[in-house]
């Protein structure tokens, strides 16, 4: 009787559980039972598992096999154990030591010919492999560079089941060729992304070269100085943004350039933003970190599951994961259905989405910045004058009811758009300030409302709860009287007067004052209510 054990990672979400394989080997009629809980995927590993031994030059065990998944409560799908079961019914065997293999944690698929082939989800897998204590892992070569991103842990990238047997029996390391001839897409790449999802499906529109200057320019969008101004708010203190105003105005616009106002991600939030591509099978082959604040932006016709995950099985991560630690732009938005869009009240305060199926509860990261963006009526010219809107003001009032009011109390900033006058299209009016500019500014407001946050479990003002503003850190004296008349007049919720009270802090922040005054809550009242007060056409104010 022989028997060993290897370990390999079962992901549930973006959280990994490590999983013992073990293989036994009786006497008995040759047979091969797969137990624990299996899915499909997992179970067909039988077959690609035995053509790779044999194929890699080892012979198979001509007994009964038993290889079991433990714990067995945890559901696991996908091939990513096939190089574990592999190890594990190789050391039963005694082709290699069981001792070398029992402390190692083994994560691939393989083909027919034994060699492994990259599996989605390294990233997360080895991170959990990691805080289980595990300081050893297998993985495909393809895939190493991604697994490297986790610390004190020795990564192994192979090839072929063949140069892992090599390694664990002190043999000569066979060469493997890397894939096809150079120019042709590397087909052992297939399986890191999934079939429609597209290439650039939660990464920032435009791809900067080696100058940083290949990108989307603020400087390009002409007039718009409130929605500007609005614009670097959000980024400065994560706020979210509604945009409403007629076709052509330049809400797109404004939205897309919203990813490169943000700073760089820092090491954390780019490993917790690669884990989730990694799983959601985005992660663009050869980057192994994701560094930019990600862009996601559904089309309108987006299902509830899409947007904040879900599917068969196991759920996976939706439109508002994909967009952590950075923006999920929401084109259309009175287009979307009413369901899908309320589905977003939850992360949109918690910052994660808690999904739950048949397969079992997951709880995705879902930090991101909303923008909304929709015209004022289904033609789109309800506030432009003289333009012939025909919409019948019931047609109207149930266009705009599909965002609902505890929706957009979630937002802090509301921003009609204007049609782009003639002088600002021809440049009369000069360019508007580059894109690297609003960003060094909005660098600078996030390090004030750090150095202030710091030590606490808040990073940007939009994360601070009411109550820490109006006792911890307190407006000058008499900066909120304007905002408690709006509340006792009913204009405001007290949600929405916490809410005015950050977007001040932010405004101070981008002005340099060590706390906001009067001007400050001012414009903050502006941009929440969209009623103009004058406060935005001070110099000065909005930045």
């Amino acid at each position: 009787m022989g028997f060993a054990r290897a370990c390999s990672v079962a992901l549930v979400g973006v959280d990994g559980v490590v999983v013992e394989v073990q293989a036994d080997l009786e006497p008995g009629v040759a047979a091969f039972t797969l137990v624990g809980l299996p899915d499909k995927t997992l179970v067909e590993s039988r077959d690609r598992v035995r053509a790779a031994v044999v194929n890699s030059g080892a012979a198979w065990p001509q007994k009964k096999l038993t290889v079991g998944l433990s714990p067995a409560s945890v559901p696991k799908s996908g091939a990513g154990f096939d190089l574990a079961v592999a190890a594990a019914v190789l050391g039963a065997a005694e082709v290699v030591d069981p001792a070398a293999i029992a402390d190692l944690v083994l994560i691939g698929e393989l083909g027919l010919d034994g060699r492994v082939r990259p599996v989605r989800g390294i990233l997360p897998a080895v991170l959990a492999a990691a805080e289980a204590g595990y300081r050893q892992v297998v993985v495909p070569r393809q895939c190493a560079a991604e697994a490297a991103l986790v610390p004190d842990v020795s990564v192994l990238g192979v090839r072929s089941l063949r140069q892992l047997i090599a390694v664990l029996t002190d043999g000569v390391v066979p060469e493997e060729e890397p894939g096809d001839p150079p120019g042709r897409p590397d087909p052992m790449l297939a399986g890191l992304l999934v079939p429609g999802a597209g290439l650039g499906t939660g990464l920032a529109p435009g791809r900067p070269d080696r100058d940083g200057t290949d990108f989307p320019d603020l400087a390009d969008v002409t007039g718009q100085h409130t929605a500007r101004r609005a614009l670097e708010v959000a980024a400065a203190g994560g706020h979210h943004l509604f945009l409403s105003g007629p076709p052509g105005a330049g809400k797109t616009m404004l939205a897309e350039r919203l990813p490169w106002l943000l700073p760089p991600l820092t090491r954390q939030d780019s490993v917790e933003v690669t884990a989730v591509h990694s799983v959601a099978g985005i992660l663009p082959p050869g980057e192994p970190l994701v560094s930019r604040p990600p862009y996601c932006a559904p089309h309108h016709s987006a299902t509830m599951q899409s947007l904040v995950g879900g599917g068969t099985g196991v759920p996976r991560p939706g439109a508002v994961s994909l967009a952590h630690r950075g923006v999920l732009f929401l084109d259309e938005a009175a287009e979307f259905h009413s369901r899908a869009l309320d589905a977003l009240r939850q992360p949109l305060e918690s910052g994660h989405v808690v999904i739950a199926r048949a397969a079992g509860v997951v709880r995705l990261p879902a930090r991101f910045l909303m923008v909304l963006a929709a015209n004022p009526c289904p033609c789109g010219r309800h506030t432009l004058h003289g333009a012939g809107c025909e919409c019948p003001p019931s047609v109207i009032r149930r266009y705009q009811a599909r965002l609902s009011g505890p929706l957009l109390d979630r937002v802090d900033l509301r921003v009609e758009v204007e049609p782009v006058t003639r002088s600002d299209l021809l440049g009369r009016g000069g360019r508007g300030e580059s894109t690297a500019v609003v960003a060094d500014r909005v660098r600078e407001a996030r390090e004030r409302a750090g150095a202030r946050l710091a030590g606490t479990a808040w990073r940007l003002n939009s994360e601070v709860p009411g109550q820490e503003l109006r006792t911890r850190w307190q407006p000058a004296p008499g900066a909120l009287a304007q905002a408690e008349r709006e509340l006792e007049r009913g204009l405001l919720t007290a949600r929405g007067l916490d809410r005015v009270l950050r977007v001040a802090w932010t405004v101070a922040d981008l002005r340099g004052r060590d706390r906001p005054e009067a001007l400050d809550v001012a414009v903050a009242l502006e941009l929440r209510t969209g009623i103009a007060r004058g406060a935005m056409s001070v110099p000065g104010a909005g930045t």
